[in-house]
C-alpha cells in the first residue's frame, strides 16, 4: 500500500525533521498541514523536488479542511505532531493549548474514523492498513524523584496546562482504539534537541544568548533533570512504530541521556569556547544567570525505552555529547548565514 501521509505540524521542529527524513523513502506522498504559528518555519523543510510533497496552511481545529484534505489526497496515514508545546506559554495562556492539543486531536481522530471506517471495527475497502500515529510527551507522567523511570504503565499525573492538554489528547486517542477500533499508536518521547528547534526552547536559548553575549537564564538552581533525545533518533523511532508498532499500544522513546540543566548550559558554553570564543576571551559560562524558578517546575523526567528497543529493535544512536556538538555546529552555521 502506498502511504499517503498527512503530517500535522510539519513546519515545526520535530515534524520538519521527520519530513526531511521520510522524504528519502520511496512509495509515499507527504502532505504537510501546518498553521504556521510563531514556532513554525517552512525553511525547515529541505527535501528533493521530485518528492511527492504538498504543503497546506491550515488549522487542525478546522474540521471541514481536514475532511477536504483526506478526500483530496486520499490520506491513509496520519503522523500527528501539531501541538502547542511550550510550558511557560501554557501557564500564561492555557486556552490555546486546550484548543489545539485537545480539540484539534479530536477533529483528526473523528475525520480519520469517518474516512477509513464504516462502523466500529469495520474498515472501508482499502483502508485496513491505515495508521494514526500520535506523538506525545513524557511530561504527561508528571515528575520523578531521584530514582525511577517512566514506563508505558506509569500513571498519568500532568503538572502544567501543557502536559494536561497532551494527557487529554492521549486519552482521546486511546478511546478511539478501544471504542471504534481506529488503528492508533501513541509515542511518548523525552526532551528532543537538535537542528531546527525554535529559539524559545532551552538549548537554542543557551546558544543564542551566549553568542549575543547576554545573560544565559537557568531556572532555579539548575538541578532539574531531563532525558535528552536527539531529534533524528526520535524520527527513526517514529518510523519504526509506523512500520512495525502494535495497534493500540504506547511506545516510550527516550535517549538514556539524563542531564541536569546546568550541565547542559556548561557543556554548550565549553563547546562555544572552543568553536567561537568570545571577543574578550572570557568563558561563556560566566554568562550563566540563575532566575526565578518556573511555577510547578517538574524536577526530573527519565524514560525507560526498553519496550521499543526489544519489540521493534530501535536504539538511540547519539549520546548527548555527540548530539549536542552536532546541534551547536548547526546553530553556528545558521547564525553565520544570517538566519534569525
Amino acid at each position: 500500500m502506498k502511504q499517503n501521509i498527512l503530517i500535522t505540524g510539519g513546519a515545526g521542529f520535530i515534524g520538519s525533521n521527520f519530513i526531511n527524513y521520510k522524504s528519502k523513502q520511496e512509495n509515499c506522498s507527504l502532505v504537510n498541514l501546518d498553521k504556521l504559528t510563531y514556532a513554525a518555519d517552512l525553511n525547515n523543510i529541505q527535501i528533493p523536488q521530485e518528492v511527492a510533497y504538498h504543503f497546506v496552511e491550515g488549522d487542525i481545529c478546522d474540521q471541514e479542511l481536514l475532511e477536504d484534505l483526506f478526500k483530496k489526497y486520499d490520506i491513509n496515514t496520519v503522523i500527528h505532531f501539531a501541538a502547542e508545546s511550550h510550558v511557560d506559554n501554557s501557564i500564561a495562556g492555557p486556552k490555546i493549548f486546550v484548543d489545539t492539543n485537545v480539540v484539534g486531536t479530536f477533529n483528526l481522530l473523528q475525520t480519520a474514523y469517518n474516512y477509513w471506517m464504516h462502523n466500529p471495527n469495520e474498515f472501508k475497502k482499502g483502508y485496513g492498513q491505515a495508521r494514526f500515529i500520535h506523538i506525545s510527551t513524557d511530561e504527561v507522567y508528571g515528575t520523578l524523584g531521584k530514582t525511577g523511570l517512566f514506563t508505558e504503565d506509569t500513571p498519568y499525573a500532568p503538572n502544567s496546562p501543557y502536559s494536561a492538554s497532551k494527557a487529554a489528547s492521549d486519552m482521546l486517542v486511546r478511546s478511539y482504539f478501544h471504542t471504534y477500533g481506529l488503528p492508533v499508536i501513541t509515542t511518548n518521547c523525552s526532551n528532543n534537541y537538535g537542528p531546527r528547534q525554535h529559539n524559545e526552547k532551552l538549548i537554542p536559548t543557551i546558544i543564542r544568548k551566549a553568542l549575543s553575549d547576554e545573560p544565559i537564564p537557568i531556572y532555579g538552581d539548575g538541578k532539574n533533570i531531563r532525558d535528552w533525545l536527539y531529534v533524528l533518533d526520535h524520527c527513526k523511532g517514529i518510523d519504526q512504530v509506523l512500520s512495525n508498532g502494535k495497534l493500540g499500544e504506547t511506545y516510550n522513546i527516550g535517549g538514556k541521556n539524563e542531564r541536569e540543566n546546568i550541565y547542559i548550559a556548561e557543556t554548550i558554553c565549553e563547546l562555544l569556547d572552543r568553536k567561537q570564543p568570545r571577543p574578550n576571551n572570557l568563558p561563556y559560562k560566566d554568562l550563566i544567570t540563575y532566575v526565578k524558578d518556573r511555577p510547578g517546575h517538574d524536577y526530573r523526567y527519565a524514560i525507560d525505552a526498553t519496550k521499543i528497543e526489544q519489540e521493534l529493535g530501535w536504539q538511540a544512536e547519539e549520546n548527548f555529547e555527540s548530539g549536542i556538538e552536532k546541534t551547536v555546529d548547526w546553530y553556528l552555521e545558521k547564525y553565520h548565514s544570517g538566519l534569525s
